[in-house]
Formats: structure tokens, C-alpha cells, sequence
């Protein structure tokens, strides 16, 4: 079984709680199911959880709702758990290279702030 969490900024606010408090309720409900299903399950192929490759170590959670698409990026720190680090709805094919990019900052700072607790 995993744990997700979700990052936080050195200030305490959470990127992705901010994201998840911006979606209707139809669509937040679908996100918390995912997030549920990834926690309880341990294997869910890539419908809904994928390793990005050419990045350091960036899994999706994915997530449709009717033609609505939505795109949560993270790692996995230790063995049982995903730390989250950014959402977004996708509206191109590829997931956009900068989205990418906060998650490897945001996983680098994870990193270096939990060495130092």
C-alpha cells in the first residue's frame, strides 16, 4: 500500500491542494478516486499512473473526466510513497516540458529539505 502526500512550499502552502480547490466537484471527486485507487492498488498499469521517461524519476497520475484531462506529476520517495508536486489540465498531446521542469525542482527541494529534518 502507498501513501500520497502533496508537496509543500518552504511557506506551508500546498501547489496542489491550491489545483484540486480550483476543479468542480465532479472533477475533484474523479482525482480523489484516482489518488485512492493508486494508494490501495498495487498495480495499476498505465491507465492511471505512468513513469514520464527523459525525466529525473517524474511519474503522471492521470486522470479523465468526460473530455476534461487532468495531469498530476510527482516521484516516489522511499519505497511506499508518492509525493505530488503540481496539477494541471491538459490540453495538448505531450505534457508540456515546463510542468515537467517544476517537478523536478519541486522534487529537488523536497529532497534537500527532508535531509535536513
Amino acid at each position: 500500500m502507498k501513501k500520497i502526500i502533496f508537496y509543500r512550499l518552504p511557506s506551508g502552502k500546498s501547489p496542489v491542494e491550491e489545483f484540486l480547490d480550483s476543479l468542480s466537484g465532479k472533477q475533484a471527486q474523479k482525482v480523489a478516486w484516482v489518488l485512492e485507487l493508486i494508494e490501495e492498488l498495487d498495480y495499476l498499469g498505465n491507465n492511471y499512473l505512468k513513469n514520464l521517461v527523459n525525466t529525473d524519476g517524474i511519474l503522471e497520475v492521470r486522470v479523465q473526466l468526460g473530455k476534461d484531462i487532468f495531469r498530476l506529476l510527482g516521484f516516489q520517495d522511499r519505497r511506499e510513497c508518492i509525493v505530488i508536486t503540481n496539477g494541471f489540465q491538459k490540453k495538448t498531446q505531450k505534457t508540456p516540458r515546463q510542468k515537467i521542469r517544476l517537478a523536478e525542482e519541486r522534487k529537488r527541494d523536497y529532497l534537500k529539505r527532508r535531509r535536513k529534518e
